[in-house]
């Protein structure tokens, strides 16, 4: 049986983790990119060719919207199912920072 993608079932990859909190204000695809590059102090990097990928995913997921925009940039925006989806992601990866805080005082 495959495995199912992580964007079906709700259990999304860093990039896509990353690109939808980008998205929680309304940008285009380079406002996303460099969002994401100064949030993260440049640690986070996602190059046009992923972005695209990945927003073309999360639109096809249901979880972004794109808007209506004045210009030929696309727009997109977390939606509501977007936003639970990504608040469920978030909570797992504080549990895994937890346990791994856990593991590695033990050590």
């Amino acid at each position: 049986m495959a495995r199912s993608s992580g964007f079906e079932s709700g259990d999304l990859p860093d990039s896509a983790l990353h690109i939808a909190l980008a998205l929680a204000r309304p940008r285009h695809g380079y406002a996303v990119m460099q969002f994401l590059a100064d949030q993260s102090d440049g640690n986070v990097t996602i190059g046009p060719a992923s972005l695209y990928t990945t927003l073309k995913k999360l639109v096809a997921a249901g979880l972004i919207d794109e808007l209506d925009g004045d210009d030929s940039r696309r727009v997109y925006q977390l939606n509501d199912v977007g936003r639970e989806v990504l608040a469920r992601n978030i909570e797992c990866r504080r549990q895994l920072l937890a346990m791994a805080d856990r593991i590695m005082e033990e050590a």
